[in-house]
């Protein structure tokens, strides 16, 4: 599997739970723009960006951890 970045994570984790970016920004004042660029892997994703999304979407920060991180581990 090819390796991926957070912000692709988040965003596939967002489609198998139907969690629209509009929820996300307005959540975490992200705006529309930026998060997509992010979601999108065209902009680097901000600690405090990453805590904020994390926050909205109510899970542990490790949960969007790269997968090639675990892929190697195994």
């Amino acid at each position: 599997m090819a390796d991926r970045t957070v912000g692709a994570n988040i965003k596939q984790y967002m489609i198998s739970n139907g969690i629209s970016q509009a929820f996300i920004s307005s959540k975490t004042d992200i705006s529309a723009t930026t998060l997509n660029a992010i979601l999108n892997s065209k902009r680097n994703l901000l600690a405090e960006e990453y805590f904020l999304i994390c926050e909205a979407l109510a899970v542990p920060l490790q949960t969007f951890k790269k997968l090639n991180t675990e892929k190697q581990a195994s």
